[in-house]
């Protein structure tokens, strides 16, 4: 059972959650009223992305925990964001990835213990270990943290710095692709039931940090706009904005690679004609047709968007499956992208006939069905709330292209979460049509154990952030293995810690 102390802070978490989910029906009811009287749309189509009481942490590029931020407003006709988390195992040489794959193929998993195949990082102020190796810690021996060269990066640890405006990590695109180490994308939907929650919060800050750190991959927090001033399908919309975004990102940075390629080869006598040519290109960002996009450096340098994976919290988790559908239908108009798995984590699934668990854990912990009801109602379009909608229930048929199109799919759940049934039966009929769809369940964990503030630092927390790292890792590799008890050959881990 879960600690007195997880306990309490329910009780209070539901409380101050309910309140707050009144506040908006009641302020929502009245913008629709006023939206009415003036004949105008009740969406706010510019939107917000996080909420005032929501405790957030400031992007920082460079890597003094490990890991670099940056947020990126990726949309001018809305509040649509992104924060990017860059691990700092991308600075290490691309040779490092063959003893990666070394390190894939003898890891195992059992009912008992999945065994964690990369260290945790530690402070930035003492000696660092990653999943590579010592990370250079005698280049820092000269006092202001200069660190080593990082192959095709600049100097200095790739921190530039121009009139004080900007000191940060500024790797230089060059066309030297082989000498920049290439990581897989993550894209991260965080939770809080389409009403609350932000990219940038402490809590998912610290749940991307920890998962680019151990998936030794890319992930952009996705900031979509919220519910009640954006409903269905504003979260969906954005999530596949994004992926589209990320997928004009790669080919924007092709085209910048070869056009600094041509000025850097052009004519010119001695220095001065193909240096002077290749610091033009430089400074002239290649954007698109529209001048909406530039190239994103951190991406262009380390990013391999033919490796995608979708991670979804909670709600965050029905905006990934949606995107991974659409992803399927859209294959060649992604192109380099492509989705390979997704991790939907304690999916928020509902639906209009009650499964077991929702009947049993109605009143459980931290989120209640009757609360999440209310949610439900402030996301869905007023005059189409349906608990069957497409958004909440991934059983009903004709929901999407055939199911063993999806790719791979890990399925986190909680033993006191009242939707872990849906979410179990989703992963089933995913296992029915010979899609790769293992099921995690925690025992005496509640929903968003391992995402919410009170209990990011507990060892399930942990335990399960080493887990979907072993699972994402085999599946961005290039042979894939199963997340499956090997001996028994079920397709269900139960973790208990």
């Amino acid at each position: 059972m879960p600690t007195v102390a997880v306990k309490l802070y329910s009780v209070f978490f539901k409380f101050l959650l309910k309140h707050r989910l009144q506040n908006r029906i009641q302020s929502s009811a009245a913008a629709a009223d006023e939206s009415s009287a003036n004949g105008g749309n009740p969406n706010n189509g510019f939107g917000v992305t996080t909420r005032p009481e929501e405790s957030v942490v400031a992007a920082n590029p460079v890597f003094t925990d490990g890991v670099a931020t940056k947020d990126i407003h990726i949309d001018a006709l809305t509040s649509l964001s992104v924060r990017i988390f860059l691990p700092e195992t991308a600075l290490s040489h691309p040779s490092s990835d063959c003893d990666l794959s070394k390190r894939s193929k003898n890891s195992r998993v059992s009912n008992k213990r999945v065994d964690a195949i990369v260290e945790s990082s530690g402070s930035a102020n003492v000696h660092r270990r990653n999943s590579f190796g010592p990370s250079g810690t005698n280049d820092r021996a000269n006092g202001d943290q200069s660190r080593r060269n990082s192959y095709g990066c600049v100097d200095n640890g790739g921190l530039s710095s121009e009139n004080g405006v900007y000191r940060g990590y500024s790797p230089s695109i060059d066309g030297k692709g082989d000498r920049l180490r290439k990581l897989p994308v993550m894209l991260q939907f965080h939770g809080g039931g389409f009403v609350s929650g932000s990219c940038d919060s402490v809590a998912n800050d610290f749940f991307c940090r920890r998962i680019a750190k151990l998936c030794d991959c890319i992930v952009l927090a996705v900031g979509y706009r919220l519910a009640p001033e954006n409903r269905y399908p504003a979260a969906f919309e954005d999530g596949w904005k994004v992926l589209n975004w990320l997928a004009k990102q790669a080919n924007l940075a092709e085209c910048s690679k070869s056009l600094i390629g041509r000025a850097g080869s052009g004519g010119g006598s001695g220095v001065g004609g193909g240096e002077g040519k290749k610091s033009d290109a430089h400074r002239h960002m290649v954007v698109d047709t529209l001048g909406s996009s530039m190239v994103e450096p951190w991406l262009a340098a380390h990013a391999d968007p033919s490796r995608c994976v979708l991670l979804g919290v909670s709600c965050g988790a029905n905006i990934a499956d949606y995107v991974a559908r659409k992803a399927v239908e859209s294959v060649k108009l992604l192109d380099p992208v492509k989705v390979v798995a997704q991790v939907l984590m304690y999916p928020f699934f509902i639906g209009s006939v009650p499964t077991h668990s929702e009947i049993k854990l109605a009143n459980s912990y931290f989120y209640d069905k009757a609360m999440c009801v209310l949610a439900w109602k402030l996301f869905l379009p007023e005059d189409k709330f349906d608990l069957d909608h497409p958004a909440a229930n991934p059983l009903i048929p004709n929901r999407g292209p055939p199911l063993k199109l999806m790719p791979p799919t890990l399925t986190v759940v909680a033993e006191h979460d009242w939707m872990r049934d849906r979410a179990i039966a989703y992963a089933e009929e995913l296992r029915r049509v010979n899609v790769d769809a293992p099921v995690l369940e925690y025992k005496d964990a509640v929903h968003e154990f391992a995402t919410l503030d009170l209990l990011l630092k507990t060892p399930q927390a942990q335990a399960c952030a080493e887990d979907i790292a072993i699972w994402v890792k085999n599946a961005t590799a290039l042979e894939l293995m199963t997340f499956e008890n090997i001996e028994n050959g079920v397709a269900m881990v139960t973790r208990e810690i």
